[in-house]
C-alpha cells in the first residue's frame, strides 16, 4: 500500500514538473491569462493566493508552493483554448519585400539629372512596410503600457500587503512614493520615443524666480474669476452649480512642450512647431460674459505668458472667433516642440485612474492622482525631483490646464449658459439651465462632476439673474 500511494506521489511530483517545464517562458503565463481576458485578481482567487502571488509568478519566478500545481493545471488548460500561434519567420527567412522593398533603378528620360524612379509596385510594397512598421510599433505600445499598469497594480498591492490591508495607511505610503515611481514609469514610456529631450538645459533669467518668496516672472493665467455684470432678471434668482474638471493636470500634460535648449529671438510671428514662453501685449479683453484667456491680470503692457496661453489668444483672434485683435510677440524663448511629448505616460495614467474609478479602488485612484499633479509640480527646480529641471514644463501644463477650462466656459456659454465664476484650473461655476445637456455627469476625463463641500454636499447657491 505504501509503495503504490509513493507511486502515486512520484506521478504527480512528475506531472507537475512536466507542467512547470512546459510553462517556464513568464511571456507566456501572461499571454494565456490576458488571452482569457481574466484579471491577476481573478487568477488569485482561483488558485487561492494573493494577487501579487501571481504578479510574481508571471514577473519570473515560481517557487514550489501549495497552490502552484493548481496554477499549471489553468495554465494548462488555457493553453489548449488559446495555442500559441505559430511564430512570424525571421527576416532572412521573409521575402525581401516584408523586410525592406528595393526600388528599382530606373530613370525618367524627361529629367536633366538620372535619378531613381520608383515602379508602382515598389510604393506600394513600401507602402504595405510603412504599416507593418506601425502596426508593429503600436503592439509594441500597448504592450509596454500593459506591463505599466501591472506596474502600479503591483505597488498598490505591496503596499496594501505592508499596511495589513489598510487602505488609508496604503495610499499615505503610496503618495509619499508618487515621484519616485512615476518618474520610473516615465522613463519606461520614452523607452521607444521618437524625441530625444534636455532635462538640465541652461535656463533663461524669465525662468528663475528672484527669490523662494517672490511670484513666478512667467505669468499663468490661472483665474480666480467671477462675473460682475449681474443685474435682477424678471425671473427673479439664478441657481448656480459648481462644478469639477476631472483630472485638469492629467488632460493638461497634451501640450506643445520645448523639448530642447531653449533660444532667444525677436519680434516677427508665431512658429507653431516651436513652444516656450513669449513677451506679449495683449490687447483689452471686453467679452465681460467670460473670463480673460489671462486670467485676473490687472497691469497694462507686455508680460510674459507661455505657449496654451499664447496659442490660446491667437485662436480667438483667428477668423473662427474674431473675439480679440492678436497679441504683439516682443521675444520669446523657444525650442522645437511637440504636442504628444508626455502622451503616453498621460494615457497609461488616465487607463489606471479609469480602472480604478471602474472598480471603486480608492487606493490606486488617490496614487495615480499623486503620480500625475506630483510630476507637474516638481518639474521646476524642486528638490523632491532631481532627475529633471524643467520649468518651462510645469508653466505650460498649468497653463494647458486654465486654456483647457477656458474652453469649457466658451462652450457652456455657447450652449446658452451663464458662467457665473471660473476658478484655477478645475472649477466651473454655471447658471440658467442644465449642464448635463453640455458634458455628461461622472469622473471621466470628458466628463463633469458636481463639487461637493468638506460634508459630501453639492456646492449650489442663488444669484441674480443676468439679462
Amino acid at each position: 500500500m505504501a509503495s503504490e500511494l509513493d507511486g502515486d506521489g512520484v506521478a504527480a511530483l512528475l506531472a507537475e514538473a512536466k507542467l512547470a517545464a512546459a510553462f517556464d517562458d513568464p511571456e507566456e503565463r501572461v499571454r494565456l491569462r490576458k488571452a482569457a481576458g481574466l484579471s491577476l485578481e481573478q487568477v488569485a482567487r482561483a488558485v487561492g493566493v494573493g494577487r501579487q502571488t501571481v504578479a510574481n509568478w508571471e514577473a519570473g519566478g515560481m517557487p514550489s508552493s501549495p497552490s502552484r500545481g493548481k496554477y499549471l493545471r489553468l495554465l494548462e488548460g488555457l493553453a489548449q483554448i488559446h495555442p500559441a500561434t505559430a511564430q512570424p519567420a525571421s527576416p532572412a527567412q521573409q521575402p525581401d519585400v516584408a523586410v525592406q522593398p528595393p526600388v528599382p533603378q530606373q530613370t525618367d528620360p524627361n529629367v536633366a539629372e538620372a535619378r531613381p524612379v520608383e515602379s508602382p509596385a515598389a510604393r506600394q510594397a513600401r507602402a504595405g512596410y510603412a504599416r507593418q512598421q506601425a502596426r508593429r510599433q503600436t503592439s509594441s505600445a500597448d504592450q509596454v503600457r500593459a506591463e505599466l499598469r501591472e506596474t502600479i497594480a503591483a505597488a498598490v498591492d505591496q503596499e496594501l500587503t505592508k499596511a495589513g490591508g489598510d487602505a488609508d495607511a496604503a495610499a499615505g505610503a503610496l503618495v509619499k512614493r508618487a515621484i519616485p515611481d512615476v518618474m520610473g514609469l516615465f522613463a519606461r514610456t520614452r523607452a521607444q520615443a521618437r524625441y530625444e529631450y534636455t532635462a538640465y538645459p541652461a535656463l533663461p533669467d524669465i525662468l528663475r524666480k528672484p527669490s523662494k518668496t517672490d511670484p513666478d516672472l512667467v505669468w499663468e493665467a490661472r483665474p480666480s474669476w467671477r462675473h460682475s455684470d449681474f443685474r435682477r432678471h424678471p425671473d427673479g434668482e439664478l441657481a448656480v452649480t459648481a462644478l469639477d474638471v476631472n483630472a485638469a493636470y492629467l488632460s493638461a500634460l497634451k501640450t506643445w512642450l520645448p523639448i530642447g535648449k531653449l533660444t532667444h529671438s525677436s519680434g516677427g510671428e508665431h512658429d507653431r512647431k516651436r513652444a516656450g514662453v513669449h513677451l506679449i501685449t495683449p490687447s483689452v479683453w471686453e467679452h465681460p460674459h467670460l473670463p480673460s484667456p489671462l486670467g485676473d491680470r490687472e497691469e497694462e503692457g507686455p508680460v510674459w505668458v507661455t505657449e496654451p496661453t499664447l496659442r490660446l489668444l491667437l485662436r480667438l483672434a483667428g477668423p473662427k472667433h474674431r473675439m480679440v485683435e492678436a497679441p504683439v510677440i516682443h521675444e520669446s524663448w523657444t525650442s522645437s516642440a511637440t504636442e504628444t511629448f508626455l502622451d503616453s505616460l498621460r494615457q497609461l495614467l488616465a487607463g489606471a485612474r479609469a480602472d480604478a474609478l471602474e472598480a471603486g479602488d480608492d487606493v490606486t485612484a488617490a496614487y495615480v492622482k499623486a503620480m500625475y499633479s506630483k510630476f507637474v509640480s516638481t518639474l521646476g527646480e524642486s528638490s523632491h525631483n532631481r532627475e529633471i529641471v524643467r520649468p518651462d514644463w510645469m508653466h505650460l501644463i498649468r497653463s494647458q490646464a486654465f486654456a483647457n477650462l477656458w474652453g469649457r466656459a466658451h462652450k457652456a456659454h455657447q450652449a446658452g449658459l451663464t458662467v457665473v465664476s471660473a476658478l484655477g484650473t478645475d472649477e466651473l461655476h454655471l447658471a440658467g439651465g442644465d449642464w448635463r445637456q453640455t458634458w455628461a455627469e461622472g469622473r471621466g476625463l470628458a466628463e463633469m462632476k458636481v463639487k461637493t463641500d468638506r460634508d459630501g454636499a453639492p456646492v449650489t447657491y442663488t444669484v441674480a439673474g443676468v439679462r
